[in-house]
């Protein structure tokens, strides 16, 4: 029976790693496109990549992904965040200096990650939303809930408000935004040597951070505070006897979270900078979480169909390395676009940069399988835990066993 149980839990468990594996694909389909073009998020369109195949391929990346899975890690960080105090209870361990120095190695190798290959960093603003996570550690799931909903619609209301203003301002009701000019000062720099990217990269910094802060960090915190909700109940231990539940998100998430997707795509697209853009933005932080709840549920019912064994072995290593896979994705994008490498940017189509980043995620996929056959940990996981419990764990795997989840 102990055996049986033993093997229950890791089969869940690998249901949650394969679900943090396809955020983690949703993830580089958005920040590939950011790293491919200067242009992306400017609501110009970049020279010489225009066109009814790339306006559809933005479109569908803009509806379908963006705002949407950085929610999905969020939430599964949260979730995490329990099993991880769970587990430190159980050997007696220290909770809270074993965690602070996990966000302060998260925060390093993010700083790092957002100076030299993508500014579009999150582990620097996990690091800092989980101080604020491991100060609420002990409040009740369902006032995690309730904070978490308060979160999002205070934020919404405060992008409206946002829209009204702008929209009664002067020069047409629009706020300003990057030029063509600084798009392509920007191209120019991110295709020099190693110090012309990194001078890029510093220069977008602030504008990043005021993204992260003002747009990201709400709504990573509340999918945090849900993750912690649904942890402490072991939600997803449980997803076979909430299949109603699952469905009701489907319906939700692919009819009210698409819409407002659609609501959003075109107005970044179309409208950047304008009152319009702003309610859309609003609109789509209340409506995103519902579509990144339908993906959640879609990815967990096929993981406990016919085909679930397919869909873990396929998802979940990736997601057992998702910090390696995450740095690893940003350092071949990075040598793709950028002087660093190929410098391509703003030279491959949307098209081209969907069949890169799908390419690029199967190869980590069977990578990662691979990996875990033969090591303990992905790499920088295991230099993340090394520091987080200041001690050198096993590297490689005793031949015929498995790896131990962290």
């Amino acid at each position: 029976m102990a055996e049986e149980q033993r093997q229950s839990g890791g089969a869940r468990l690998a249901q949650v790693d394969a679900l943090r594996g396809f955020a983690l694909l949703g993830i580089l389909m958005v920040n590939i496109t950011y790293m491919a073009s200067a242009y992306h998020g400017t609501g110009l369109e970049d020279p010489g990549l225009g066109g009814p195949l790339s306006e559809a391929v933005r479109r569908l990346v803009a509806v379908l992904f963006e705002a949407k899975f950085f929610l999905l890690f969020s939430f599964l960080f949260g979730y995490s965040f329990t099993l991880q105090i769970d587990s430190a209870e159980r050997r007696g361990a220290r909770f809270t200096p074993r965690f602070l120095r996990r966000l302060t190695g998260l925060f390093m190798i993010g700083v790092v990650h957002a100076v030299i290959l993508f500014p579009g960093d999150i582990l620097t603003l996990y690091a800092a939303l989980g101080l604020i996570l491991l100060a609420l550690r002990r409040i009740r799931p369902r006032t995690a809930v309730r904070i978490a909903v308060v979160l999002l619609a205070v934020t919404a209301v405060g992008y409206a408000l946002l829209a009204f203003a702008v929209g009664h301002a002067g020069e047409g009701g629009t706020i300003p935004v990057s030029t063509a000019s600084a798009a392509a000062q920007a191209t120019e720099a991110l295709r020099g040597g190693p110090a012309s990217v990194i001078g890029a990269h510093l220069q977008e910094l602030p504008d990043v951070a005021f993204l992260l802060i003002f747009f990201q960090a709400p709504s990573a915190l509340a999918a945090f505070l849900l993750g912690l909700a649904a942890g402490r109940r072991r939600a997803l231990a449980d997803a076979d006897r909430h299949q109603w539940f699952l469905r009701r998100l489907q319906w939700a998430g692919f009819t009210v979270g698409l819409l407002g997707g659609i609501g959003y795509a075109d107005a970044s697209l179309n409208h950047p900078g304008s009152a319009y853009q702003l309610f859309a933005m609003g609109l789509d932080v209340i409506t995103a979480p519902l579509l990144a709840a339908a993906y959640a549920a879609t990815v967990l019912r096929l993981a406990h169909g016919r085909r679930g064994r397919t869909v873990v072995t396929v998802l979940a290593p990736a997601g057992r390395m998702s910090l390696t896979n995450y740095l690893g994705q940003s350092l071949v994008c990075a040598l793709l676009f950028t002087g660093f490498g190929a410098a391509l940017v703003g030279r491959v189509a949307p098209a081209g940069v969907a069949v890169i980043a799908l390419t690029l995620f199967a190869a980590q996929a069977v990578a990662g399988r691979w990996w875990l056959l033969h090591h303990t940990y992905g790499p920088l996981e295991w230099l993340l835990r090394a520091w987080t419990t200041l001690s050198i764990p096993p590297w490689r795997l005793p031949g015929g066993t498995r790896a131990p989840r962290p």
